[in-house]
């Protein structure tokens, strides 16, 4: 066989190479301005082989969304597992999940928060927050009865405190003038201590390595 020739790619191997390409066309451009043809010249296959793998551009952009909810919403599920932690240790750890995730999956992150009528069959951002506010609010719920606090209020202090962190994740994406730790400790000092009770120097969440992340799952 000729050294020019092309390794044939397996069906599988084919799939993922276009799920890579279309992330990073729909992350820098957006779905309304990526194209099957602009997808299909970057991966240097057919425009049918888009179509035979996933119907067109909406059901690949449907697959990427799924998958980046899903990775975001396990990191962020395994921080608040943690039964050892305190609440404030549990705030701390869920905005740095997702601060980690908006700086290593940049392009996946741009997609998430992106408003697409194709996002709202798949799981947009908004929806992500939602359940992760779901989540929060049972933390909150036991925090407020133990300082004699309405847990009926819960709910609607569990969506400001999240819609809080996704918002700030949204800013930091393009304004990365702090470290992700100092983002993290200073979202934390807000939510925990309130205005009036900002501290000067709020502490900040221990540097963890992938491994010991990884430990958490």
């Amino acid at each position: 066989m000729s050294k020019s020739r092309r390794v044939r790619m397996s069906s599988q191997e084919r799939r993922e190479q276009l799920i890579d390409v279309a992330r990073g066309l729909f992350a820098d451009r957006g779905y309304d301005g990526t194209s099957v043809e602009e997808i299909a010249m970057t991966a240097r296959v057919s425009k049918p082989i888009v179509y035979e793998h996933f119907g067109g551009k909406e059901g690949l952009y449907a697959v990427i969304v799924d998958r980046e909810m899903q990775s975001l919403l396990g990191s962020i599920r395994s921080t608040l597992a943690d039964t050892t932690a305190s609440e404030r240790e549990l705030v701390a750890q869920a905005a740095d999940a997702l601060l980690e995730y908006v700086q290593s999956e940049s392009d996946g992150f741009r997609i998430l928060v992106r408003d697409s009528h194709v996002g709202e069959t798949t799981g947009t951002f908004a929806g992500i927050l939602s359940e992760v506010a779901s989540r929060v609010e049972d933390l909150l719920v036991y925090h407020f009865r133990i300082r004699k606090l309405d847990p009926k209020t819960a709910p609607m202090y569990a969506q400001m405190l999240v819609g809080m962190v996704g918002l700030t994740g949204q800013w930091w994406l393009d304004h990365r003038h702090h470290k992700k730790e100092e983002v993290t400790a200073h979202v934390v000092n807000l939510a925990w201590n309130g205005l009036r009770g900002l501290e000067k120097t709020p502490p900040k969440l221990p540097s963890m390595t992938p491994e010991e992340r990884s430990d958490h799952t």
